[in-house]
């Protein structure tokens, strides 16, 4: 169904007359990172002022979601199994893995910091076992691996010395897994393409033992924002109107309650961002493309003219590129939550129960500088000794 709107609106006759966004990304002592905008209009704008029509898209009807828990599907599930289905099959589909090997790579290594026994795991939307065959140091006695695509779980790649099994699994249905079953469960990259992204991470957790770790990564909200701003841009001066050519991604600050409210506890949330170069906008969607990362919206628009992607490259190359080229940044957002158990409860303290005043605590660094440690062990003990006579 279309809702017709009709408004004024200025069309940019010249691609160099479009708005400059100049954009860097800084990264601070800690490891942050942000994103630091500057805009600059172009003196020479020429415009002519034409009438223009814009349409907007309502759902209704078969984008509907009738699962449990879900509202309106916003990807088309099945045009993403065929883009996985391709890019699988795909012979050159190794040249296309740096992104989800690198992510992968880093995503294994959180494993290592989890001091618990892990016997049985679940590698979710494995892909072409990215994770999996990174896992060597972890003492997992078994590993399911699953993927929607069946394809693409047959060139998954297995890890040594871990019994596996391949099962194909649709995020969006009930898994057949018992319950209460898994030590931990992983996911790569692969929940940014869920309709009922809660009712998926219901199921993790019912999967999950008691104590059990759920570690995963998806892409974030700034995730292809050139690629995104260019091709509106380039849009709304070619066509007068703009679709939506990027799919939504969840944004780090609804993670944590998405979290919360899925039952999980005790969350470590993080974001990391990877700038990617590329000659031309032209490789950087082919390459989407061979990583199955092409989009799959109920909405999208079928047909992007040739005029509308030259102006995009032109666009691209204008705002964000350098003389070697153009980056594209790839926002990733690393997440841990657990099960909670029911025999591990923590009891606060009472108030007023403390024995060390924090406005005490700077006197540390003297004593350690002045008397060594045991200035350290005899100024803690006068503070106990002090509480104890009040």
């Amino acid at each position: 169904m279309y809702e017709k709107i009709s408004t004024k609106v200025h069309e940019q006759s010249e691609v160099k007359g479009v708005s400059m966004w100049q954009s860097a990304i800084v990264r601070g002592a800690g490891g942050g990172c942000h994103r630091v905008c500057n805009r600059e209009w172009s003196n020479s704008i020429k415009t002519l002022p034409l009438l223009h029509t814009l349409r907007i898209h309502t759902s209704e009807g078969p984008n509907r979601n009738h699962q449990k828990g879900a509202g309106v599907n916003v990807f088309d599930r099945q045009s993403k199994l065929l883009q996985r289905e391709r890019a699988a099959r795909n012979p050159d589909v190794a040249v296309f893995d740096y992104l989800k090997e690198e992510v992968g790579y880093r995503l294994s290594d959180r494993i290592l910091d989890i001091k618990r026994e892990l016997k049985t795991g679940l590698d979710l939307g494995c892909g072409r076992g990215h994770v999996a065959k990174n896992i060597t140091d972890v003492e997992l006695s078994h590993l399911y691996m699953s993927d929607f695509s069946p394809s693409m779980l047959e060139a998954a790649q297995v890890p040594q010395g871990i019994g596996c099994t391949k099962l194909v699994i649709d995020e969006e249905k009930e898994f057949p897994l018992e319950s209460d079953s898994l030590d931990i469960v992983i996911s790569n990259l692969n929940l940014h393409w869920v309709n009922n992204l809660p009712g998926c991470l219901r199921e993790v957790q019912r999967v999950l033992k008691d104590d059990g770790v759920f570690l995963a990564s998806m892409f974030g909200g700034d995730t292809l924002f050139e690629l995104r701003s260019s091709l509106v841009l380039a849009e709304l001066e070619r066509e007068g109107g703009f679709s939506a050519h990027i799919s939504p991604f969840t944004e780090i600050r609804d993670v944590g309650t998405l979290l919360n409210q899925c039952g999980f506890t005790m969350l470590t949330i993080d974001v990391d961002e990877i700038n990617v170069g590329f000659p031309t906008m032209f490789e950087l969607l082919w390459d989407l493309q061979g990583m199955a990362e092409n989009n799959a919206g109920v909405n999208r628009k079928p047909h992007l003219h040739r005029q509308t992607l030259l102006a995009a490259s032109a666009i691209y190359q204008e705002m964000y590129g350098k003389s070697e080229g153009i980056p594209a940044t790839f926002q990733i957002i690393y997440m841990i939550g657990w099960k909670p158990d029911p025999k591990q409860k923590l009891n606060q303290a009472e108030r007023g129960s403390g024995q060390i005043s924090l406005k005490d605590l700077h006197k540390l660094d003297d004593l350690i500088q002045e008397q060594g440690m045991e200035g350290r062990i005899k100024f803690m003990k006068d503070l106990e000794n002090d509480e104890e006579k009040k």
